[in-house]
């Protein structure tokens, strides 16, 4: 939970460096470049449903998106006390 507000508290007052904004912008545009491509395949389909496929957005769009965060956060170093009294 502490993890969430920390990233709605930062959304919030726009505390991100120009290497991180890249990052999300990155991530939130092929997210919506998959699902527009995913929606596009579903309609010029040959058959007769022509439906959303939310399984080829998930997993070529939320996961290929979301996985970099995962293992950076895996893989980040520990918040050392000293560096938590300075915040």
């Amino acid at each position: 939970m502490k993890i969430k507000f920390e990233l709605l508290t930062k959304l919030s007052k726009n505390i991100f460096t120009q290497k991180q904004k890249i990052f999300l912008s990155t991530s939130i545009g092929w997210i919506i470049l998959i699902g527009y491509l995913t929606w596009l395949n579903g309609i010029n389909d040959l058959s007769f449903v022509k439906n959303f496929k939310w399984g080829e957005w998930f997993w070529f769009g939320i996961i290929p998106a979301t996985t970099p965060y995962v293992f950076y956060y895996i893989w980040k170093k520990p918040v050392t006390e000293e560096e938590n009294k300075e915040e």
